[in-house]
């Protein structure tokens, strides 16, 4: 695709467009110590944005590809996997996928934990946003402008066409290359330099960072499915320029986002136009109050629990001073206590959150984690089992109750929760590891051993989940546990079959 150039500022519009500019006056888009010129550009589209050049990749090997760069994330950094968090980030990725149209891949969304401003995606639908991201990110369109954009650049395959540059090497290689660049290239962070280093010299993967005509295009894509999804681009605009004002304000290093995703003040200019031309003046529907308050709801979960703990603490405190008896304020601040260990203050504060969401099962369930924290094995039984009965779905409701049974000498209880638990939520790793140790303790080892596997394999740890299924299948005289176990070690990555595997 060939790109037009618009005076002195370089804009990014496909020639396969039709075409009409007008230049109008400019002003300031936001209040920062440089100045930005706004040019208004007014593009009428004749035809639609139809599919990109046919990649160097076939949709089997970016598939390939992908996984292996998941695996490398997945080795470098640790995921936020609460289905609290991940179901709201889920839900609002596939709505926007409603409107894309059909696509090649399985999409799939993942949080990494890490306070560093980043959000990515990698061939074959793998989307990525950092902890920290996310913490500012208090409105769901927001969320949904940044996804959006992410999902554009999968559907348009930029990673894909550009490793036609670098075409004779090998898809392993180009994994950890990948991986190198989005995890933080340059310095940004040492775990994703090291990758493409030790893959490819730094001038090489360069070659497959995302170009400022990469980024142009995925906004087209991005906004014209964020509207049609009913989404807002000004969340897209307000984040855009909050990860900027990172780099400008106090940061003592360029975001990740800005350097894995260039020309961001184009994109602002880009965007303040779309929204002058499609948004203003023009009434969208508030969301529902389920809508909101479902984001809502997640975003003081997730901040209590995962967030900065310093940031947490002042921001709830900061709500409760302007209204003590905020419901959400006090959940999140009994949240952020119980990770500052400080169990005494944070059973007040969840108390109070209760006695006015007391039909919410969350937060019973989270006081009920707060009482088996404390030791106090039968009040927390007793609140667990009722977040259970008002039809709460969250793991850890299980996985707490059947630890408190087991605390309270209910062995055989807790292992039958605990099975409902791997049952109901196959991918809760501690789920595994906990019934591992009672059927352990029980005498079964090789079920035992077989639990302990399963939750190796969830934690990426290829070789400690080898050892376990070998002890598994060297122990079980059953025939179709057998049959699961050398299944299991059949498909283990290559890597960890062999003895100089790390993990």
């Amino acid at each position: 695709m060939e790109y037009a150039m618009i005076g002195s500022t370089e804009k990014v519009i496909p020639r396969r467009f039709s075409l009409k500019v007008v230049i109008m006056q400019t002003k300031h888009i936001s209040r920062w110590p440089l100045k930005l010129l706004k040019i208004i550009l007014v593009v009428t589209v004749s035809i639609g944005l139809g599919a990109p050049p046919c990649p160097a990749l076939t949709i089997k090997e970016e598939k390939d590809l992908g996984r292996q760069v998941l695996r490398h994330v997945a080795g470098q950094y640790q995921f936020i996997t609460d289905p609290e968090i991940t179901g709201v980030i889920d839900r609002i990725g596939r709505k926007i996928l409603a409107v894309a149209g059909p696509q090649p891949f399985d999409y799939r969304f993942y949080v990494i934990r890490s306070d560093v401003y980043n959000a990515f995606a990698t061939p074959a639908g793998h989307v990525f946003i950092n902890s920290g991201l996310l913490e500012i990110m208090d409105t769901e369109d927001q969320l949904a402008g940044i996804l959006s954009h992410e999902i554009a650049h999968v559907i348009c395959r930029h990673i894909s066409r550009r490793i036609q540059k670098a075409k004779k090497v090998q898809i392993a290689t180009l994994a950890g290359m990948v991986a190198g660049i989005f995890l933080g290239m340059g310095g940004a962070a040492a775990p994703g330099n090291a990758l493409a280093v030790g893959s490819m010299a730094a001038g090489q993967s360069a070659m497959l960072s995302y170009s400022r005509k990469d980024e142009i295009q995925a906004d087209e894509i991005g906004l014209l499915n964020l509207s049609k999804a009913g989404y807002s681009a000004r969340g897209l605009l307000k984040v855009l320029k909050a990860i900027r004002s990172k780099q400008w304000f106090g940061s003592k290093q360029i975001p990740t986002y800005l350097k894995t995703h260039p020309a961001v003040e184009a994109r602002l200019a880009y965007i303040d136009t779309w929204i002058e031309r499609h948004e203003k003046g023009k009434k969208r529907p508030p969301p529902s109050n389920k809508t909101a308050n479902a984001y809502a709801r997640m975003h003081t979960y997730f901040i209590g629990r995962y967030g900065n703990l310093e940031r947490a603490l002042k921001h709830f405190r900061t709500i409760l001073a302007a209204n003590a008896n905020d419901p959400m304020g006090q959940y999140g601040l009994g949240l952020a206590l119980i990770r500052a260990n400080r169990l005494q203050e944070a059973e007040t504060h969840l108390k109070a959150a209760v006695s006015r969401m007391a039909l919410d099962p969350l937060v019973v369930k989270d006081l009920g984690r707060l009482y088996f924290l404390e030791g106090k094995w039968q009040a927390a039984g007793q609140t667990l089992q009722s977040a259970l009965d008002m039809g709460g779905k969250h793991p850890e409701i299980l996985f707490y109750l059947g630890r408190s049974q087991a605390e309270a000498g209910k062995k055989d209880q807790a292992i039958a929760t605990l099975e409902k638990l791997i049952a109901t939520h196959p991918d809760y790793p501690e789920g595994y590891y906990f019934l591992g140790q009672l059927v352990g303790e029980s005498g079964k080892l090789a079920r035992a051993h077989y639990y302990l596997g399963q939750f190796y394999l969830k934690k990426h740890q290829p070789r400690k989940a080898r050892f376990h299924i070998r002890r598994a299948l060297e122990k079980t005289t059953d025939p179709s546990l057998k049959d699961k176990l050398r299944q299991l070690l059949a498909d283990l990555p290559t890597a960890a079959r062999k003895s100089g595997s790390k993990n």
